[in-house]
């Protein structure tokens, strides 16, 4: 009998000491966020046997974790800021259109450092039913990578070489929907009752019908509706984006608890940032919106919570389409922290309003409004990414410059599509409304920049000036406070690829234009400096260099507009510790002059190395200025 008690606390002592030696480790995390998770967990569900069993589990993923991922994060425990330094630099990519495979993305890492990037976004690729994938975000296994993308044995190994050459690498948690493929989803079109539960299912469309007189719809064109009616079940389900996507109910405390699994699972796996995918639409509430209830931030809260206490070097970035003062909740507050980072949505979308009226006031107001934020709230900044332009515009402030929505809208996707205001752009446009009117333009920076045209026309003249605007519009990007993400192609100035209208699978998909394959061949001709891919690359390399050499870039640093006195021209000022940089953009096809009348010293262009007079300064079209006060 004594034996067998020995024995038993030989068992306890084994399994709850981690390899590490360090099994305070954990219980300090738990016991400094225990409180806290369990109200908020019990706030949502008021079961304390799943809260118990969420616990143990955050335990076993804690002494699953690699010895290499848990000293990453001490690391950046010790470190919190690590990832707000003026040297990151994202570029986001498709596995397969970048390397065909995991292990071939191992591969190019070479490359990768080349572009100066440390942290890339790989596009989804876990398991998705082909042809019913929405571009991988309807996931069929949340553990299984695509069979033609490699498996997670090659993910781990990527993310580990990654580790080792200072890479951080981003993927896409979708947690919002499953695929009608997923084994939840078989089994509750099987009738299983308990598998329903996870999902919205309707006998009838009465339920249905009341939350359509409230919930928006996310495709009104490609995809009508927040229903989709199930045949050979006879019963409705929930399926906010596409009908093969399924809600899930995160009333039901299994689902919360099962998809932290998934979260910690991949989190395992090395993956440094969870792009938590369609953020405001998780918890669903009849009579509401279905958008941003309370709920999505407690849940949010409690990710954060669980990440700190399993694998604390994560960081959440949530995707929250709107303008940036609304997003900013998602940020939570200094005392209970949400997302670490959010995309910054709108200013993107004002940019190129901004490209195409060549007048700044609008961005200008924005940019006010993210620079006048905490400055602890961090966002990523990008030209282009996978996705399509919606043009979320302040359309109030466009109003009383005589700009009417419709209208303005029909201008703005008219001039990229290369029929109005003398534009160079091309693309094509996606969900186009007649009814509304409205639609989303797709298109690479290249594309929309002029390169596409003045490459099929064979005019020199030409695509100098669209190389300078896209130089321009990627130094403009690098001055805003956050992260800036590079698009795959950018690089090197891939164009429009129209391909994907030769694929059945991808042809009703316009984004699929901007989704092309990446072109080696162009990349091949990164070191000709007679080329549009060496001058492109060579000078936005001058640009990160710049930008990574440079303190007042840091997140940290405090930044403003300021007046230049023309509308085509926007400056911005950024102030570190002493140090000060006033940035000059041309937004115009022709030279322009800003009168910015800062005579309190002598400056250097941090370009060109050329000392300058901050005041009167002539910008040529398309021009730009990092102007650095040296004295």
């Amino acid at each position: 009998m004594g034996k067998k008690k020995k024995k038993k606390k030989e068992e306890i002592q084994i399994t709850a000491e981690p390899k590490t030696g360090l099994p305070e480790e954990f219980e300090l995390r738990f016991e400094k966020h225990h409180d806290e998770l369990r109200w908020l967990y019990m706030e949502l569900y008021d079961n304390g046997s799943m809260f118990a069993e969420l616990c143990e589990r955050l335990k076993q993923f804690y002494m699953e974790r690699k010895e290499a991922l848990k000293e990453l994060d001490r690391r950046r425990e010790a470190d919190p800021a690590w990832y707000r330094q003026n040297d990151m630099l994202g570029m986001m990519f498709y596995i397969d259109n970048f390397a065909k495979t995991i292990n071939g993305v191992e591969e190019k890492l070479s490359y990768i450092e080349k572009c100066r990037a440390n942290y890339i976004h790989l596009m989804p690729f876990l398991e998705t039913p082909k042809g019913r994938s929405d571009g991988g975000y309807a996931v069929s296994d949340f553990q299984q990578v695509q069979k033609d993308l490699g498996t997670m044995e090659d993910l781990e190994s990527l993310t580990e070489a990654c580790h080792k050459r200072g890479i951080h690498v981003c993927m896409d948690f979708v947690m919002n929907h499953t695929s009608e493929d997923h084994a939840w989803a078989v089994k509750a079109r099987e009738g299983d009752g308990e598998y329903m539960s996870r999902y919205f299912f309707f006998e009838n469309s009465y339920i249905p019908s009341l939350y359509e007189k409230t919930v928006p719809q996310v495709f009104p064109t490609t995809a009508p509706g927040n229903f989709t009616w199930l045949p050979d079940q006879k019963h409705f389900v929930m399926t906010s984006f596409y009908p093969y996507q399924w809600d899930l109910n995160y009333k039901n405390p299994r689902v919360f608890n099962e998809m932290m699994y998934y979260f910690l699972y991949l989190a395992n796996r090395g993956i440094d940032i969870m792009r938590i995918d369609a953020v405001p639409y998780i918890w669903k509430e009849l009579n509401t919106q279905c958008r941003n209830l309370p709920q999505v931030h407690t849940i949010v809260r409690l990710m954060r919570i669980i990440s700190e206490i399993v694998c604390p070097g994560i960081l959440l970035l949530g995707e929250v389409v709107m303008e940036p003062e609304k997003v900013t909740p998602y940020f939570g507050t200094v005392e209970k922290p949400e997302c670490h980072m959010l995309y910054n949505v709108t200013t993107m979308a004002t940019t190129w309003h901004t490209v195409a009226t060549r007048d700044v006031s609008l961005l200008k107001k924005q940019l006010d409004i993210v620079f006048g934020l905490p400055r602890e709230y961090l966002f990523l900044n990008y030209l282009r990414c996978h996705d399509d332009i919606g043009w979320g515009l302040d359309y109030e402030t466009l109003a009383a410059k005589g700009m009417e929505e419709r209208a303005h809208k029909k201008y703005l996707n008219d001039y990229f599509l290369g029929l109005a205001g003398e534009s160079n752009s091309r693309g094509e446009l996606y969900n186009s409304d007649p009814v509304t009117g409205d639609a989303r333009f797709c298109g690479t920076t290249a594309s929309m920049c002029g390169v596409e045209k003045a490459g099929f026309e064979e005019d020199a003249a030409a695509m100098e000036t669209a190389v300078q605007m896209d130089v321009m519009l990627h130094a403009y990007m690098f001055v805003l406070s956050g992260i800036p993400v590079i698009y795959s192609g950018d690089e090197v100035g891939q164009v429009n690829d129209y391909s994907y209208k030769e694929d059945p699978d991808k042809a009703a998909d316009s984004r699929y234009l901007h989704r092309g394959a990446f072109n080696w061949e162009l990349a091949g001709r990164i070191l000709d400096p007679d080329s549009v891919q060496g001058k492109l690359f060579r000078r936005l390399n001058r640009l990160e260099e710049i930008r990574s050499r440079e303190s007042v870039f840091v997140a940290d640093a405090k930044a403003r507009t300021v007046e230049t006195w023309d509308t085509s021209v926007l400056c911005v000022e950024r102030c570190y510790k002493g140090e000060k940089l006033l940035a000059l953009f041309n937004f115009s096809e022709t030279g322009r002059t800003a009168w910015i009348h800062e005579t309190d010293g002598t400056y250097i262009d941090l370009v060109s190395e050329e000392k300058m007079a901050a005041s009167g300064v002539n910008i040529p079209a398309y021009g730009f200025y990092y102007l650095k006060k040296i004295n």
